[in-house]
């Protein structure tokens, strides 16, 4: 075995000695010995309790149908019923004569997203939420008032081999046998002006690297987006609303093209862009490029036409994912400038983009200006 290796996991090894001696140092702490305690309830194997008998004298009450609990409601106005396709298919999508299976993929580049027919994001959002909880990722961001749902950070335990050091120390401390990647997605979910939706993902990935001169210490650092990948979670995703395996691949083979070239207009040390197409095409096209930068959006507002964005630091995110950063970081975040990205009809078929201030002017400042680049970039 390489000696790096071993002198890396041999570290681990010392992370887990020293995490050790800091729980026990902890023994005291009411909350931590509650965390511990060995009569907590074990939901996947408790069992039903026998039914309780009721005493003899006393009488039955009149169950009617005034005290019966109203049936249960899916959120956001239930999932829509499948609907029969000519193939044979349940489909969440409504079909038509351009989409046989009430569903397409549409493509700028290497960047594509699904649009599900006749249905809107309320429609899909208890599907979407059950796709990713399946698939066991944990839902970080769930906000369908904003359309955006996010997984945390998930660790790729397919990288990890089955060796000696994770059948002994991992069967113990699983932690500390770690695959080095973390992979987390985003997922953007839009309405169209013709009641369908539009639901794009979003890969980033972070990579452990081995530094320093004997490779004993690491680091984190970001890892390129994956096209395939995110093309991949689509077919899965359309497995799930329906379709066969061959059908999802056959729609993302012939994905539609749905580009539009990008202007750059200067105005008084500010830029601005000019998208030849509708506001409905450039608001989603803005938020997937957003989506590809080191910006993160807090939040959006489509009848106004901004995206509420920020500097994202992949990095300060996984620290805080660790085991003591769950334990003894501090809730309160770090104050981060907020920017506001303009997204506005300009003429006909004609979108402007822009960062804006508070008050809807101009943004002339650096960092404002680099967005408009950034944006500039990923929409070309």
């Amino acid at each position: 075995m390489n000696r790096s290796v071993l002198l890396t996991r041999a570290a681990r090894l010392g992370v887990v000695s020293a995490s050790l001696g800091a729980l026990v140092a902890l023994a005291g702490c009411d909350t931590l010995n509650d965390w511990l305690a060995p009569d907590r309830v074990n939901y996947k194997t408790a069992e039903t309790a026998p039914n309780l008998a009721v005493p003899s004298d006393l009488s039955t009450a009149d169950i009617s149908q005034r005290y019966a609990a109203p049936p249960a409601l899916n959120t956001l106005g239930g999932t829509a019923a499948r609907t029969p396709t000519a193939a044979g298919n349940l489909t969440l999508g409504v079909p038509n004569t351009q989409d046989p299976l009430g569903m397409h993929v549409e493509s700028d580049g290497d960047r594509r997203w699904l649009v599900i027919d006749g249905r809107t994001p309320d429609q899909v959002w208890p599907q979407l939420q059950e796709f990713w909880t399946d698939n066991g990722f944990t839902i970080k961001t769930n906000s369908p008032q904003t359309g955006i749902m996010s997984t945390d950070w998930a660790e790729n335990r397919a990288n990890i081999p089955n060796d000696w050091f994770r059948n002994s120390v991992g069967k113990l401390f699983d932690f500390a046998y770690s695959s080095g990647t973390r992979d987390m997605f985003r997922t953007q979910v839009d309405r169209t002006v013709d009641g369908s939706t539009d639901l794009s993902v979003t890969h980033s990935a972070m990579e452990e690297v081995l530094t320093g001169q004997d490779k004993t210490s690491s680091r984190w650092e970001t890892r390129p987006r994956n096209p395939a990948l995110e093309a991949a979670i689509l077919q899965k995703m359309m497995q799930k609303f329906g379709l066969t395996e061959d059908q999802a691949k056959q729609l993302v083979a012939n994905a539609r093209p749905a580009g539009a070239k990008v202007a750059v207009e200067q105005n008084g040390g500010t830029s601005t862009l000019d998208l030849a197409e509708p506001f409905d095409r450039a608001w989603l096209r803005v938020g997937l490029a957003l989506d590809r930068t080191n910006f993160t959006v807090d939040n959006r507002d489509r009848e106004k036409g901004i995206y509420y964005v920020h500097y994202s630091d992949s990095m300060a995110d996984l620290k805080k994912d660790g085991l003591f950063g769950k334990f003894f970081s501090s809730n309160t975040p770090k104050p981060t400038r907020q920017f506001l990205v303009n997204v506005k009809p300009k003429a006909d078929k004609v979108t402007q983009v822009n960062v804006v201030d508070s008050n809807g002017q101009p943004d002339s400042s650096s960092d404002a200006q680099r967005i408009v680049s950034l944006l500039h970039a990923q929409l070309n």
